[in-house]
C-alpha cells in the first residue's frame, strides 16, 4: 500500500507544469544582477515558480485518487457518511442525554476502537450521556470495529461516522450537545506500521488533535478533555519504573514521537486558553475485543493455526517484557480521570484563569516476559506454540516497560486488580467464542 502512494509521488514532476524559463533571460552577459530593475525581474519570476509550483502540488489540484492508493482513503479523506437533519440530530441527542444525578455528557472520540468500545459502555452504565465518533479506518480488520459498534447500539449508544478532521461535522455536534467532557481516543495506534505510512500518523494523532483541541476552545461551555498518550513516549529511557517525571524526549518511534508532540500541544492549548487536559499514557492495553495488531491478539491466531510466531530478545539475548494492563483496569483509570477533571477556565476562546493540566501513568506494575506470555497462551489454548526466537528489530520496539503509578492512585484511587494469566483467560475465552475457528481473523 505505501509503495504504491510514494510510486504515485514520485511521477509527479519537481516542477509541473509548462512554466519554463529561457536560457536567454538570465544570461549573466545580459542581464546582471546589480541594479534594482534587474533584482526585481529575477525574483519576480522565482516568486512566479514558486506559486505554479505549490499551485499544482496542492491537494486541489489532483484528484484524492491518484495522490493516495484506495486502500488508503479512509485515513485520509475527510469524508463522511450522510449526516444532517431532524433524524439524525435527534440521535445525536437521545445517545448524550445524562440519565444520572450529576452525570456527564461525554464525546468519546475512537468509539470503535478497543479502549473506545470498553469506555463508551462503561460511562453508558452509570448513567453519563455518551456520543461516539470513529471514521472506521482499515488500520485493522474494520468488520471487528462494526462488531463493537453493534454492541454499542445494543447499549443505547450512537457512533457518528467521520474524521476528527473534519471541523465542520465537529462544530456542529458540540451545536447540538453541550458536552461537559471529551475523552479523546481516536489516533493512529501500532509502532511498527509508522514505518509503512508515517502520514496517517500526523494526520490523525497531529491533525486531528489539534482541529479538536480548536473546536474545545471555542466551544461554550469549553469541555475538560481526557485523552490517550502512550508509554511509548518513555522511548529510551532506561530508568524504572518510568514516572510522570522523567525524560519522555527521545522517543525510539514516530508514533511516540507523535504522542509527545500531543503533549506538548496540550500544554499549549492548555497554556492558552485555559482548556483542562489529561493526558493518559497506556501500558499495553489487552482484552475482549483488542486491537489484532497486538501480539496476544495475534500469537493467539497464530497459535491455534498452527503457524510460528515471533518470540523477539533483546541484545546477548535479553528479556523482552511488557507491563500488560487488562482493559477493564484501564476503563477504570479512564474514568477516574474524566471524574476528577476539573472545569476548563476559558470563554469564547479566551482563558479566564489557570486551567487543570495532568498527565497519568495508567499500567499494572507487573511487566511480565513476552516469552511467559507465550507460556500463558498455551496452556489457555492448549496447543504448543511453534517459536521463533528472533533480535529485537530496530523498528521503534522498546526492550520493556513498567509502570509507576503512584500519582494516578494518589488522585483518583487508581489500583489495577487484573494478573496477566487472569486477562488471558477471559480474552481467550472471548476471542474463541468470536473469531471459533479463527478463519474471520484472516480478513
Amino acid at each position: 500500500m505505501p509503495s504504491s502512494s510514494s510510486s504515485h509521488m514520485d511521477n509527479i514532476p519537481s516542477t509541473p507544469g509548462k512554466f519554463k524559463t529561457e536560457k536567454s533571460m538570465f544570461n549573466p552577459n545580459r542581464l546582471r544582477l546589480h541594479t534594482p530593475l534587474a533584482k526585481l525581474t529575477f525574483y519576480s519570476f522565482v516568486f512566479l515558480g514558486l506559486i505554479l509550483v505549490f499551485f499544482f502540488k496542492s491537494p486541489s489540484a489532483t484528484s484524492s485518487t491518484s495522490q493516495y492508493p484506495s486502500s488508503d482513503l479512509s485515513r485520509r479523506s475527510l469524508k463522511t457518511s450522510s449526516w444532517g437533519g431532524p433524524s439524525w440530530e435527534k440521535r445525536v441527542r437521545s445517545s448524550a442525554r445524562i440519565r444520572s444525578r450529576n452525570g456527564l455528557s461525554v464525546l468519546v472520540t475512537g468509539a470503535a476502537g478497543f479502549v473506545g468500545t470498553h469506555v463508551s459502555v462503561a460511562l453508558k452504565r452509570r448513567g453519563d450521556g455518551v456520543l461516539g465518533i470513529d471514521n472506521f479506518n482499515d488500520y485493522y480488520d474494520p468488520s471487528l470495529k462494526r462488531a463493537r459498534q453493534a454492541l454499542l447500539e445494543r447499549s443505547g449508544i450512537y457512533i457518528v461516522e467521520g474524521d476528527i478532521n473534519d471541523d465542520v461535522l465537529l462544530k456542529k455536534l458540540f451545536e447540538i450537545v453541550p458536552f461537559s467532557h471529551v475523552m479523546h481516543l481516536a489516533a493512529q495506534a501500532g509502532v511498527r506500521y509508522a514505518m509503512q505510512n508515517p502520514s496517517s500518523y500526523v494526520h490523525s494523532n497531529i491533525a486531528g488533535f489539534v482541529n479538536l483541541l480548536e473546536i474545545c476552545k471555542n466551544a461554550n461551555p469549553q469541555p475538560a478533555i481526557v485523552w490517550a498518550s502512550s508509554s511509548s513516549v518513555y522511548g529510551l529511557n532506561t530508568k524504572v519504573p518510568f514516572s510522570e517525571k522523567d525524560r519522555t524526549d527521545q522517543p525510539a518511534s514516530l508514533y511516540a514521537a507523535t504522542k509527545k508532540a500531543g503533549e506538548e500541544i496540550a500544554h499549549t492549548y492548555n497554556h492558552i486558553y485555559g482548556l483542562s487536559l489529561t493526558g493518559l499514557r497506556f501500558f499495553t492495553v489487552y482484552g475482549p475485543w483488542g486491537r489484532p495488531d497486538m501480539a496476544y491478539f495475534f500469537f493467539t491466531r497464530d497459535i491455534l493455526k498452527g503457524k510460528s510466531i515471533p518470540v523477539f530478545e533483546a541484545a546477548n539475548h535479553g528479556t523482552v517484557a511488557r507491563d500488560f494492563t487488562y482493559i477493564d483496569d484501564i476503563v477504570k483509570g479512564c474514568l477516574g480521570a474524566l471524574d476528577t477533571a476539573e472545569k476548563s477556565t476559558g470563554t469564547g476562546g479566551k482563558k479566564r484563569g489557570p486551567a487543570q493540566l495532568r498527565v497519568f501513568n495508567l499500567g499494572n506494575t507487573s511487566p511480565v516476559p513476552v516469552s511467559d506470555l507465550v507460556g500463558f497462551l498455551e496452556r489457555l489454548l492448549k496447543v504448543k506454540a511453534k517459536r521463533m526466537v528472533m533480535k529485537l528489530p530496530r523498528n521503534g520496539d522498546v526492550q520493556f516497560t513498567h509502570a509507576n503509578i503512584s500519582y494516578a492512585r494518589r488522585e483518583f484511587g487508581y489500583k489495577p486488580t487484573t494478573d496477566l494469566q487472569t486477562g488471558l483467560k477471559k480474552f481467550v475465552r472471548w476471542y474463541v467464542s468470536y473469531y471459533g475457528s479463527g478463519k474471520k481473523s484472516d480478513q
